[in-house]
């Protein structure tokens, strides 16, 4: 897993937090809204639906894991694709935002399906929660990071139109 600033639980953060956390970087209505856009940019959009793990992404996303655009990917597919560190770091995380309705930010490691080796991707996520306050899915932004890429830092928000 790759090195991040000392947050409380690696990046976990309240809810009304999410515009300050959500994006990497800072984009304009237009861009955010433009699938092409934001994968030439290394960024793509995700949901995952709790009920039966589906997994929803923009273009960006299968980019960033080296997988054929438009392939139905299961989320045992994705998540064994995360470094041993990250995986573990992540679901953590993960297992955290569900039950205590919290976003998080993690940088983490993959190994890309398609050989181009393994690379460092800023993961972005909150809870999406139905009429009851009942969390039924995750979503968020995913970013490709450059090789020697500095650790997760505050960066300056945007708003993403989310899946």
């Amino acid at each position: 897993m790759r090195p991040t600033e000392p947050l409380p639980l690696h990046h976990s953060w309240p809810l009304y937090d999410l515009r300050e956390h959500l994006a990497p970087v800072l984009l304009d209505a237009s861009i955010a809204r433009n699938d092409a856009a934001l994968a030439e940019r290394g960024l793509g959009l995700w949901h995952c639906n709790l009920a039966d793990n589906a997994l929803s992404w923009t273009a960006g996303v299968y980019d960033i894991f080296g997988l054929e655009r438009d392939r139905a990917v299961s989320r045992p597919l994705s998540v064994s694709l995360y470094t041993p560190d990250s995986r573990e770091a992540m679901e953590r995380l993960r297992a955290y935002a569900i039950r205590h309705k919290r976003g998080f930010t993690l940088d983490v490691d993959i190994n890309q399906i398609d050989g181009a080796g393994q690379c460092a991707m800023r993961l972005i996520a909150a809870p999406v929660m139905d009429d009851e306050g009942i969390v039924v899915g995750l979503h968020g932004v995913k970013q490709l990071l450059p090789r020697g890429a500095p650790a997760s830092q505050r960066l300056d928000p945007t708003i993403f139109v989310m899946l």
